[in-house]
């Protein structure tokens, strides 16, 4: 057996079992302890190049061991309670009080005297209700969250520990175009030392186009009460969970992830059609047919006059789909 297989089943096998452990209560795992040790799987690939060049048995038995050392390890930290209050921050101490003071009047940089907040929105005018509303979210090392709607078009809380952040609006004949920024590329990777939150709220007038790239973090988005016409998702490390509505007859979402855990909640009275390109990972679509390889439908996807579309295309992701 080629090494490289070996390993990927190994791989697959530790994944599968803590996952299979999970759902029968034998163990509590939380994926947010591993996350930041990613660069262990660099250094495994090192390993076996290292010393497998000659296709020898003592290098393959070297990587093996390195590789089900790391996974004990991984095993060991991901049951222990998370000490952080997001996935990618830093517990946040007691004693910790950052104070700023901006005397600022500008709604799109207004600045809170306490843990270096900022909140930034956009007003709502009669223009938006009449055309799609394109909001685009880039940034990694964040915890995004929705929280309820606003009066405003768009409204975000901020708290954030490092990076630039900045909300901009372009108005074109068919659509309002909203770009919500992190400018910090040092931190977008970084792991272990987040601590940026997003807590946005959204009017519930027009009908949303969402994209969303995320380099690390998670997000969680009940899009129920909105009408999203389409959820477009690229993350790297990240978790997402998401809750679909049935306000419109038709709703796509896309999801291209790497090492990634994604929920989708769809609505039981909405058909749903599932395409996947998952690769390596692991699939829970309870409630769905299988029609054919990499399809997946409810069994009122044909009669229901309103359809969810979800595209998955992941490498080593964890993809689970529910109906409420």
């Amino acid at each position: 057996m080629k090494l490289d297989r070996l390993i990927w089943g190994i791989l697959l096998l530790f994944i599968g079992g803590v996952l299979l452990l999970e759902n029968f209560g034998v163990i509590n795992f939380y994926w947010r302890n591993v996350w930041h040790f990613w660069p262990v799987f660099l250094i495994i690939a090192g390993v076996n190049i290292l010393f497998n060049r000659n296709n020898s048995q003592m290098g393959h038995i070297i990587s093996i061991a390195v590789l089900v050392v790391t996974l004990s390890f991984l095993f060991y930290k991901g049951q222990q309670p998370p000490e952080r209050n997001s996935w990618w921050g830093n517990k946040m101490k007691d004693n910790v009080d950052i104070t700023i003071d901006d005397d600022d009047d500008n709604d799109n940089d207004d600045r809170d005297t306490a843990f270096n907040q900022l909140k930034l929105s956009e007003p709502l005018v009669a223009a938006d209700t009449a055309k799609k509303t394109v909001l685009n979210i880039s940034g990694g090392g964040i915890s995004f969250n929705l929280d309820g709607e606003t009066s405003e078009l768009i409204h975000a809380d901020v708290k954030k520990k490092h990076g630039d952040f900045s909300l901009t609006k372009q108005v074109t004949d068919t659509a309002t175009l909203l770009t919500f920024k992190m400018q910090d590329k040092k931190n977008k990777w970084n792991f272990g030392d987040g601590g940026n939150d997003v807590d946005f709220k959204l009017n519930k007038a027009p009908n949303w186009d969402i994209i969303m790239k995320l380099g690390a973090g998670e997000a969680d988005f009940d899009f129920a009460p909105y009408k999203v016409r389409t959820f477009r998702f690229e993350g790297g490390a990240a978790a997402l969970d998401i809750k679909m509505g049935d306000l419109l007859p038709i709703a796509d979402v896309i999801v291209k992830s790497g090492v990634a855990d994604i929920k989708i909640k769809v609505p039981t009275n909405s058909g749903c059609r599932i395409k996947t390109k998952t690769g390596l990972s692991a699939k829970d679509f309870d409630g769905f047919d299988k029609i054919s390889d990499g399809v997946y439908e409810t069994s009122n996807y044909k009669s229901s006059t309103k359809k969810i579309f979800i595209n998955l295309d992941g490498g080593l992701s964890n993809f689970e789909v529910q109906r409420y």
